[in-house]
């Protein structure tokens, strides 16, 4: 048996094993591996989920595991529900023993051990799944890699940040590494993090590494924040030029990518 469970050339049926609820319209979903395997995942990859629909059409979109890429025995998925969003309404319908099919890992973003001297990330909402993976996979080879890493995570309340515990937790362990900021749009009683949009001034503020040499600025959250911030991807998946926030601070292409 292979070591890890994920077929880059086919879809592989997985069982759900828990569904954990994280927000009103969030979910954590743990499917089953056996004991020995572990997904499979790189950093940075994705895979990509398939179902048919009532049409008898096959309806397949991209996702990002946010479990450790050697943990073996299962893997999870975190899953905002939107009206719309076929596929996000397909997986909050399944129940636990039912299966989903999935196919990679798809390579996105190869990073290699001290790849950079910083980067910065700045996620908004789902968007903090590619994300964790950067930040872990940086993380778990300590003393070996010393990229330092700035995160900035904007949602519109407190609830709606998804997976803070899990981000707290690694920057309280790595406190000369790794720094988080929360950004929510709208004060709030008690509110100690950021207030607002992602701006040039508040990713300077927080993050001043970004555009200095040696530093790589990643990207990924809804369309209206990826244009506001960096500009969204281009045709093709490809990634475009960089424009918003990002471009007002000078970047260029070679210093940005765009999940």
């Amino acid at each position: 048996m292979s070591a890890t469970a994920l077929n880059p050339e086919a879809f592989v049926d997985f069982k759900l094993k828990s569904i954990h609820k994280l927000t009103p319209n969030t979910s954590k979903f743990i499917f089953e591996l056996p004991e020995d395997q572990s997904l499979g995942m790189t950093v940075a990859s994705c895979v990509v989920t398939k179902f048919t629909n009532a049409e008898g059409k096959a309806v397949i979109r991209p996702y990002t595991s946010t479990s450790d890429a050697d943990l073996k025995g299962s893997f999870d998925f975190v899953v905002k529900r939107y009206d719309a969003g076929v596929m996000s309404v397909h997986i909050h319908s399944l129940k636990v023993g039912d299966t989903l099919a999935v196919k990679g890992p798809i390579p996105k973003y190869p990073l290699q051990l001290n790849q950079h001297q910083s980067i910065a990330l700045i996620a908004g909402g789902t968007g903090i799944t590619p994300m964790l993976q950067l930040i872990s996979g940086i993380l778990k080879r300590k003393s070996e890699d010393n990229t330092k890493i700035g995160l900035i995570y904007a949602n519109v309340t407190p609830e709606d940040i998804i997976l803070k515990e899990e981000i707290d937790v690694l920057a309280r362990d790595h406190p000369e590494q790794f720094k988080a900021t929360y950004v929510i749009d709208k004060a709030v009683e008690g509110w100690e993090g950021e207030v607002g949009y992602v701006t040039a001034d508040l990713i300077k503020k927080h993050i001043p590494e970004v555009g200095t040499e040696g530093n790589k600025v990643f990207v990924c959250g809804p369309p209206p924040m990826m244009a506001a911030v960096s500009g969204v991807k281009g045709p093709n998946f490809t990634q475009g030029e960089v424009q918003g926030e990002l471009k007002e601070l000078g970047l260029t292409i070679d210093q940005v990518f765009k999940f």
